[in-house]
């Protein structure tokens, strides 16, 4: 497996000066970078200045909203830009399958998947903790969204952060989903969310009573077993596993985070 990183996590350095952060993330061992957005500049642009510094573009996590100006026309950016992958990150209330809006998302979602495959892409959906939630017919949400297209054309991108803050053993899940896992994000934190959070979200988890404040930690110094997960994507067929932190873990830059999880992760790789 390679090691890749969610731009995202260095999202402002990655607005100021997206070839240096470039070039500074392949210097910390990273072998790829999945996008989150294109910080002005146009695929084209992106994909010349990975390539220079010697960086894959893997893939790029891209909202419904933005696929609603046209599927085609962004499916073909992100493919132009270098991506194999698509990855839907996060679904608004209403398109969730609890929300109104889910039949028509679903259909919205299948479309996307066939049109990925069509350009030689393939599509994913990328986890938080609310798709842990029940639906009446006893499955979670993150089983029905599963179930929008073929597991050829729609596969997991596992978040074992969110996986493991909801109580689920994320080796697990990533074994449940052997096969359909091509990318494994890798985040880590400590502490728990509080039980009204889990409450309004409808998802049956009880932090303990003393548990400390939850936030985000560099791979490796947080509550997540890695080498178990490192373990599970392999048997899982992971091609890329793919550190994210949504904030730098506490007195770090996101660039000090960065590499301090490079580095862990290399060390069990």
């Amino acid at each position: 497996m390679k090691l890749g990183i969610q731009l995202y996590s260095v999202r402002d350095d990655a607005a100021q000066d997206l070839s240096g952060t470039l070039r500074a993330l392949a210097a910390m061992g990273y072998d790829g970078v999945e996008l989150a957005g294109l910080y002005g500049k146009t695929p084209e642009e992106v994909r010349d200045l990975a390539q220079e510094v010697g960086l894959t573009v893997i893939s790029a996590h891209v909202g419904l909203a933005e696929f609603r100006q046209g599927v085609a026309e962004t499916v073909s950016r992100y493919r132009t830009a270098g991506c194999r992958y698509i990855a839907i990150p996060h679904l608004a209330a209403e398109d969730r399958p609890d929300g109104a809006n889910f039949p028509q998302a679903a259909k919205e979602i299948a479309a996307i998947a066939e049109e990925c495959a069509k350009q030689g892409l393939t599509l994913l959906y990328h986890n938080h903790d609310f798709e842990f939630a029940k639906l009446p017919d006893g499955r979670t949400e993150l089983e029905a969204l599963y179930a929008c297209a073929p597991e050829t054309l729609l596969q997991t991108e596992i978040d074992v952060c969110w996986v493991n803050i909801v109580g689920v053993d994320p080796a697990a899940l990533l074994r449940k989903y052997a096969g359909r896992a091509p990318l494994v994000h890798l985040k880590d934190s400590v502490g728990d969310r509080s039980a009204e959070h889990y409450e309004s979200l409808g998802i049956d988890h009880r932090p303990a009573p003393d548990a400390a404040p939850f936030s985000f930690r560099s791979v490796g110094s947080g509550t997540v077993n890695v080498p178990a997960v490192i373990d599970a994507a392999k048997e899982a067929g992971a091609s890329w596993l793919i550190v994210e932190h949504d904030e730098p873990a506490e007195g770090q830059t996101a660039m000090e985070t960065a590499r301090l999880s490079a580095q862990y992760v290399r060390s069990v790789l």
